[in-house]
């Protein structure tokens, strides 16, 4: 990641805004499980999270002379944002086939507290939240790479607190193959995670 804080300040902006749009695509698996998190299962078929991201990374790339931050936090509140306006983009685009379902950047926002809070201890200096995002990030890329059974299981019961037998409702799966499918996940997680350090 280009921090752009560390960048000379004789760097064009054109220059500063190339870097910007290289970075962008790092973000690309984050930005994904935040979609997933914001579309239940039964969504996915009218919304595919990865169209999602694709026309958040576009409007990003779009509009990366918009973006004044010069923290990594600062560009994932940013990339965060556009999700949202993609999201509500989208649900009024298709309106009546979402049935109800609103998302509200407050929403957005929420999931990635979550995801913050599932890698959290209790230390909230600065310098711990900064590797906290960094650890949320690499989370996301971790759970992108697992099988998608696996990886909405996973999802289902650690970031939307469901019992494995709703779970199992929700995937047309029995209790113990969502256990299966929770113990691998969590396996191969742990596995992918650990190669990183």
């Amino acid at each position: 990641m280009v921090r752009l804080n560390e960048v000379e300040t004789v760097v064009s902006r054109d220059d500063l805004s190339r870097r910007l749009t290289a970075s962008l695509e790092q973000y690309r698996n984050y930005l994904f499980l935040l979609a997933r998190l914001q579309l239940e299962p039964g969504l996915r078929s009218i919304l595919d999270p990865s169209d999602v991201v694709q026309q958040t990374l576009l409007k990003a790339q779009a509009g990366r002379d918009q973006f004044r931050g010069e923290t990594e936090r600062e560009l994932l509140v940013w990339l965060r944002t556009i999700l949202g306006h993609v999201l509500i983009d989208l649900a009024r685009k298709h309106g009546p086939r979402l049935r109800g379902h609103e998302f509200a950047l407050e929403a957005i926002e929420e999931s990635s507290v979550r995801l913050e809070r599932y890698l959290a201890g209790d230390d909230t200096s600065p310098s711990r939240r900064a590797v906290r995002q960094e650890e949320t990030v690499r989370l996301a890329e971790a759970l992108a790479g697992l099988p998608e059974d696996q990886r909405t299981a996973l999802e289902l019961k650690h970031f939307h607190d469901l019992p494995v037998a709703e779970i199992g409702r929700t995937m047309g799966k029995s209790p113990s193959a969502v256990a299966g499918l929770l113990y691998r996940g969590l396996r191969a997680l742990r596995a992918a995670l650990a190669e990183d350090c």
